[in-house]
């Protein structure tokens, strides 16, 4: 596998673990880590034996958010001409963003494990995964605002969709801490742990019986899923329709049921 400076990339079982790997400093998302995660989602996407990922945070604490070296120097770049100091700070969002919208996507199902602090940045992030899933004493915040900014790389487009808008709003406005215990019940992850160790085996057992699907039934859901966020209900019909003409062409099909007709496990292709 290739080395990187801010994750630690293992493949094992169809299973990608993508984990940040700065625990020294709470994996903070310094600038490699948005340079990399670009590079490793596109592997992910163009590596078929890949079916699954499981993205992590290696240490005490999931992320504690963007590292705050990486604002001080984007500020320190500012000149005195407002116009050309407001197109660098635009291209420098659209580039942050950019590093996210890799992980929203990917072809293959993302799943968050999210242990002690998961805070700013590091929101934006789980809310670009398909599924969230923490320890229950984990912390959640929306941090921007207390640093005098609006959340600007994800999180106020696709939490709503997670959590609803009024609760989006309020976590949003207040800035304050949201425990495990609290994010299941507001939908943000769909289930606690008791601790790390536990968390990482539930979410690699989901992982696990997720890659054992037909990599192209679970591709194909991600993808009508994701199309529905901005589409109409007869739009997301026609779209299936014109996807499925396609893709029940597949050996898939035929595996999976003469597995089921046999009671065996289907093996399917990458």
């Amino acid at each position: 596998m290739t080395e990187y400076q801010a994750f630690q990339v293992e493949l094992t079982d169809k299973v990608a673990h993508v984990a940040i790997n700065r625990p020294e400093k709470a994996n903070a998302m310094n600038a490699a880590f948005w340079t990399e995660i670009i590079d490793i989602f596109r592997w992910v996407d163009e590596t078929d034996e890949v079916r699954v990922v499981v993205l992590s945070g290696n240490g005490k604490h999931f992320s504690s958010g963007i590292d705050l070296q990486l604002l001080a120097q984007a500020t320190s770049q500012l000149g005195n001409d407002i116009g050309r100091n407001a197109e660098r700070l635009r291209h420098k969002i659209l580039s942050l963003q950019a590093s996210l919208n890799a992980v929203d996507h990917c072809r293959k199902p993302v799943i968050a494990a999210i242990q002690g602090c998961c805070v700013g940045g590091a929101v934006d992030l789980i809310s670009a995964c398909d599924m969230r899933y923490s320890t229950a004493d984990a912390q959640f915040s929306i941090k921007e605002i207390d640093m005098g900014m609006a959340a600007d790389v994800g999180t106020l487009q696709r939490l709503p969709r997670i959590i609803g808008d009024g609760m989006m709003r309020e976590l949003a406005y207040t800035g304050r801490n949201v425990s495990g215990e609290e994010a299941q019940a507001i939908g943000l992850v769909n289930r606690t742990y008791v601790d790390q160790s536990a968390l990482m085996d539930g979410v690699f057992a989901l992982a696990a019986e997720i890659a054992a699907k037909s990599p192209l039934a679970i591709r194909g859901t991600k993808e009508m899923i994701r199309y529905m966020r901005d589409h109409r209900v007869d739009d997301g019909l026609e779209y299936m329709a014109t996807w499925n003409a396609a893709m029940l062409q597949s050996a898939d099909l035929k595996v999976a049921m003469a597995a089921h007709m046999t009671k065996q496990k289907p093996d399917f292709a990458d």
